[in-house]
């Protein structure tokens, strides 16, 4: 199906790894031109050479988004190097495990910083340019906000405000035809997920744990899978989608735990 992406501009925040790579991989094939902001510049070079190396163009631009002045910063250098923003990506993020007995103020409040506020500043920032294109913003977002996890208040609260946010975009920017949504992921093989997995005492059995709680087929969602989803609602092909929280987990989150085989 040809997504009429071609030459769109699409800003991708956490694009050099994960979830974000992936998006930055679905949108070049689409023909898009993913921006990859990242924090890492070696990193966002990375992923721009694959892109390249399938036809594609891309822009990096090194940012630190829990700084509220590398947001504006990652708009402008797109708006500069490319005059225009069709889509917004909001993926960049981390599972910092600043619970309610093991946290702090401090350690909350920055965990707000790099998993919610930049969700906010990046959108005020790029609302302009998606105004003149009649753009889409899509919110990564996690079950935890649903489901709770456990020692992760910062995390959970943070996934709350970007469902929270999707719905409220989705109302103001009615008028100007801006669609917003958000794919909410549960277990999704990445090499942030990875690496927790390795950090536990049985990671061959956690993993087992997990995947058998997964109705659909007992495995992990990928991140293919993810950026699928994505891509399609940045797309024109979803023109009458607006304001909903999509699920792309195997069932994870909603479907009746009875179906789960012990």
């Amino acid at each position: 199906m040809d997504l009429n992406l071609k030459d769109k501009v699409v800003i991708v925040t956490g694009g050099a790894k994960g979830i974000g790579r992936a998006v930055v991989l679905a949108l070049a094939k689409e023909g898009a031109v993913p921006v990859i902001v990242g924090r890492k510049q070696a990193d966002n070079n990375r992923v721009k050479a694959e892109v390249e190396a399938i036809g594609g163009e891309a822009l990096t631009v090194e940012a630190e988004l829990s700084r509220p002045e590398e947001c504006k910063k990652a708009v402008e250098e797109t708006l500069n190097a490319l005059g225009r923003i069709d889509g917004l990506v909001n993926n960049a993020g981390h599972n910092d495990g600043v619970g309610l007995a093991s946290g702090n103020y401090e350690a909350f409040v920055s965990s707000l910083h790099k998993n919610l506020v930049h969700y906010y500043l990046m959108a005020h920032h790029a609302l302009d340019a998606l105004k003149a294109s009649k753009g889409s913003i899509v919110n990564i977002s996690s079950k935890s906000a649903e489901t709770g996890q456990g020692n992760t208040s910062a995390y959970a609260a943070s996934n709350g405000g970007r469902n929270a946010l999707t719905r409220e975009w989705a109302v103001e920017l009615l008028p100007y035809s801006i669609r917003v949504n958000a794919v909410v992921v549960a277990e999704c093989a990445t090499p942030q997920y990875d690496a927790w997995i390795q950090t536990l005492d049985s990671p061959e059995e956690t993993v087992k744990k997990i995947t058998d709680r997964i109705p659909l087929e007992h495995r992990m969602t990928t991140s293919e899978e993810i950026a699928n989803t994505t891509v399609f609602l940045l797309s024109d092909k979803s023109s009458h989608t607006t304001g909903q929280l999509i699920h792309v987990d195997g069932g994870y989150v909603h479907l009746d735990r009875a179906l789960i085989q012990e």
